[in-house]
């Protein structure tokens, strides 16, 4: 009953905050909060993260105020229930009480030596003119990833909301650094740069930005190194005021580069300059990597881009076929949104060949057997073969749980069945061994692989249910790979 009031409650207050916000911050921040209770004037609501409550406290906390006394009563109050990332349980907070935020050091201010004998010739990045305080940095960025052409969805919405709030105010947000990770195709570079570019665009020269793979600051560290250079290196990425790395996981096992970037991350972030990084793990998930590191990459906002569902697929390729000034018929991108799902690539590059196709073979319409016959082996390519990233990602599409969850050392019982039935068939359907299996969800002993499998086939012995589950999800493993 209190949750039905509550879900009423919510709903009253969310047709007053929806006529006071634009839709989209509308649809972002308060669409995915999930009524809890009513009891004693006290609303109680869950957010996702620690993250998501400060955010609404800081830019919300009056209207969410006055929208609770206009609903509720002038005694009306607003509690939040946090989710835990790295728990099954939460925690509540009320929104008298501020969690506590790490104070921001003032800016400090470095002045970089002189050397009058040191003649260095043409100096590009990331190596500076010793005796320059300030000079012009080539941001590496491509000015096609902006947040116009990056389609938001139920996979990348938080990420997507946490780069604008990043870019509208670099270093001075509770997003630092931002953290993104997610699988190859995904977007992770599309979105970084486009930070990157609207920081350009709207701060001009005032903000130093850089953009670089974590293997060009390897081997442009190791390169310093070798020429005796490595404090102009480490002074240079001191002055940057906003860092982008790129694919950071590939400074897993390189112990004087992480000990470089751990410095260079610890004054850029007293500094109030803004860190930006993605990989394709969780922090948590990368090995050979210092733990110090790992705290600090979690510092601010952590957050990961998923698969694109069908209609966000479909929405990626209208606008992709716009830009090209291409129109298609609706049963193109149909077929090709049902087709190609594991990455943003994969569409992108679909309509790439079917453009490329009719130019070259001055095909004036593009139509539906055309579209089938071009992509055949794309198709054909994407489906070839099983392996146990397709039963996760199968098993957990069927669930509607993020795949990442399944590798996660969780209990929550939704994510411990979707991983026994995941591990059952991955036995079931590839050759791998038990260890292997572990291996790929979450480094887990073979000993409960084989629980995982044991528990699977005493359920499917006597219910249908999970006779009907395990066949479903089988099935459409075998139609993906044919």
């Amino acid at each position: 009953m209190s949750e039905d009031l509550a879900q009423v409650t919510w709903q009253k207050c969310l047709q007053i905050i929806k006529d006071n916000i634009n839709y989209q911050k509308f649809k972002s921040w308060f669409e995915p909060i999930k009524p809890v209770k009513l009891e004693n004037n006290i609303l109680t609501i869950q957010v996702p993260s620690q993250f998501w409550y400060e955010w609404l406290e800081e830019h919300y906390y009056n209207m969410l105020r006055s929208t609770i006394a206009k609903v509720i009563g002038p005694e009306g109050k607003l509690q939040y229930s946090v989710v835990l990332e790295k728990s099954d349980d939460s925690y509540e907070q009320n929104r008298s009480v501020r969690l506590p935020q790490r104070p921001v050091p003032p800016q400090r201010e470095y002045s970089i030596p002189t050397y009058p004998d040191y003649n260095p010739g043409q100096i590009q990045n990331p190596f500076v003119i010793p005796g320059l305080q300030k000079r012009r940095v080539d941001s590496n960025l491509n000015s096609n990833y902006v947040f116009e052409r990056f389609i938001e969805g139920d996979c990348n919405r938080l990420a997507r909301s946490a780069a604008i709030a990043i870019a509208e105010n670099p270093g001075k947000n509770s997003f630092n650094p931002l953290f993104i990770y997610g699988g190859v195709g995904l977007g992770k570079t599309h979105l970084t740069q486009s930070i990157g570019n609207k920081i350009k665009q709207d701060f001009g020269d005032e903000k130093s930005i850089l953009y670089l793979s974590s293997e060009t600051f390897t081997n442009d560290f190791v390169h310093a190194i070798r020429n005796n250079r490595a404090s102009e290196f480490s002074m240079f990425y001191r002055t940057i005021d906003v860092l982008i790395v790129d694919d950071i996981q590939f400074i897993s096992g390189k112990e004087k580069t992480q000990e470089e970037f751990f410095h260079i991350f610890n004054t850029l972030h007293q500094d109030g300059k803004q860190i930006i990084l993605s990989s394709d793990r969780a922090p948590k998930d990368i090995p050979d990597i210092e733990e110090r590191l790992i705290s600090r990459f979690n510092w601010g906002l952590t957050t990961d881009l998923q698969m694109p569902d069908y209609e966000t697929r479909y929405a990626i390729l209208e606008h992709k076929a716009a830009d090209n000034g291409i129109e298609f018929d609706h049963e193109i991108f149909e077929f090709i949104a049902h087709n190609f799902k594991s990455s943003i690539r994969d569409l992108e590059g679909a309509i790439i060949k079917l453009l490329a196709t009719s130019s070259l073979q001055n095909i004036d319409v593009i139509d539906l057997p055309m579209a089938k016959r071009v992509l055949k082996d794309m198709i054909k390519e994407n489906k070839a073969h099983i392996n146990i990233d397709t039963i996760q990602n199968h098993v957990c599409d069927y669930f509607g749980i993020d795949t990442n969850k399944v590798r996660e050392k969780t209990r929550k019982q939704e994510i411990v069945e979707a991983r026994q039935i995941a591990m059952y068939l991955s036995k079931k359907m590839t050759k791998s061994s038990l260890k292997s299996i572990g291996l790929q969800f979450g480094g887990r002993d073979h000993s409960t692989v084989i629980h995982a499998i044991t528990t699977v086939e005493e359920r499917l012995k006597d219910s249908s249910k999970h006779q009907r589950i395990i066949k479903d999800i089988q099935h459409k493993i075998e139609l993906a790979s044919l």
